[in-house]
């Protein structure tokens, strides 16, 4: 018995470590790291001390459930560099781009620098990464909430914190 429960025990203490590895790969096959990235922590010491823009590049029903205090929501698959918000911005502003995982938010950010925004970075793990810290997000009527949109079932595994909406 003493040997299960210290297999657990371990088994356990790993499952961080794994998880990032498994994010770590998905990331690697996914991207090409065309938009650094910032960590959570990083960005979280931004938003306390400096003006930075945060924007979402997931969908509208994905914004609404949960999003980063203060982002803005650009979505993806109707994306435009003509949007207003973008428009109102200095092309230096530092601007932390997101969705759920950091993929889509990559293919935003290489948009974004065509059209000469020059200080964006890619929030590495998204706003999964951003829970599994145990961040605060917001729903769209501004109220902090445990929900977060996972997109779909499959990507539900890299959200290890809060409550999956599909």
């Amino acid at each position: 018995m003493k040997i299960i429960l210290s297999f657990l025990i371990i088994l356990l203490s790993l499952s961080p470590a794994i998880a990032q590895k498994s994010l770590d790969k998905l990331l690697e096959q996914y991207n090409t790291r065309s938009i650094p990235y910032i960590s959570v922590e990083e960005l979280r010491m931004l938003q306390m001390n400096d003006f930075v823009a945060i924007l979402d590049a997931r969908e509208t029903e994905e914004f609404n459930v949960s999003h980063i205090a203060s982002a803005k929501n650009v979505g993806f698959n109707d994306f435009s560099s003509e949007e207003k918000q973008l428009q109102k911005l200095k092309k230096d502003t530092p601007i932390i781009i997101y969705c759920s995982v950091g993929i889509r938010s990559e293919k935003i950010g290489e948009k974004l620098k065509k059209v000469g925004f020059t200080n964006v970075k890619n929030l590495y793990g998204g706003i999964f990464e951003w829970k599994n810290k145990d961040y605060p997000v917001i729903d769209s009527t501004g109220t902090e909430t445990e929900n977060v949109h996972t997109f779909s079932k499959i990507w539900r595994k890299y959200l290890k914190e809060g409550n999956p909406i599909y």
